[in-house]
């Protein structure tokens, strides 16, 4: 059956009462959007991934290298979350919370709680996107993974102590998996970009250099 609500940090709990609280006092349009964007947050820092990759097709073979790593390393975190979390089972606060109300649907039993797979996703993809914008991005993506973060107990979907989980998984992962990948990558990415049938995935987007005297 998994651990029970024993188990959960006093304060965690307290929290977690207090946020989704706070929840049904906001407006409609407020919690509406909330369930909307808690799920929608992780599609769009994958966009902005891909766009990563579209971007570096005119950078260097170690931009490209790190544009393709970055999704391997946003699903690396995500799977391994998924398995801590098949391991401890721990349980969602809506199971045994009974009486708090959440803005989102309660998950059904088998979907444990602990770490957070969307706060690692988040996290794990900021990690991405700094990597590849040191600019705007490394402002900006940690704060659209702390707020993913946050809405996942707005919503009611985890405790507060999940979602820290997940932020600390994904972002320790993410750049393991970056660091340790990035020298091989780079070699076959300059590798594939002397082949014309895969240049069209990492080209640089150059025009082709003519020979002298021509």
């Amino acid at each position: 059956m998994g651990n029970q609500i024993e188990d959960v940090p006093d304060i965690s709990a307290e929290w977690y009462r207090e946020v989704t609280g706070l929840a049904l006092h906001t407006p409609a349009w407020v919690r509406d959007a909330a369930a909307v964007a808690t799920d929608a947050v992780p599609a769009i820092l994958f966009a902005f991934l891909v766009f990563g990759w579209w971007r570096a097709r005119r950078g260097d073979d170690r931009m490209m290298a790190l544009a393709l790593l970055a999704p391997v390393a946003v699903v690396t975190a995500y799977l391994a979350s998924e398995g801590v979390k098949s391991v401890l089972r721990l349980r969602r606060p809506c199971w045994d919370m009974t009486d708090v109300v959440t803005v989102a649907h309660c998950p059904p039993y088998g979907d444990w709680s602990l770490p957070s797979n969307h706060a690692t996703f988040a996290a794990a993809a900021a990690v991405g996107l700094v990597a590849l914008w040191r600019g705007a991005a490394a402002v900006v993506a940690p704060v659209i993974a702390l707020l993913e973060a946050f809405s996942r107990v707005f919503v009611g979907a985890h405790y507060p102590h999940d979602v820290v989980a997940g932020l600390l998984f994904g972002g320790l992962i993410a750049p393991v998996v970056l660091l340790a990948m990035r020298s091989p990558a780079t070699a076959l990415v300059s590798a594939m970009r002397r082949r014309p049938a895969l240049a069209v995935l990492v080209a640089t987007g150059r025009p082709p250099v003519l020979p002298r005297g021509r």
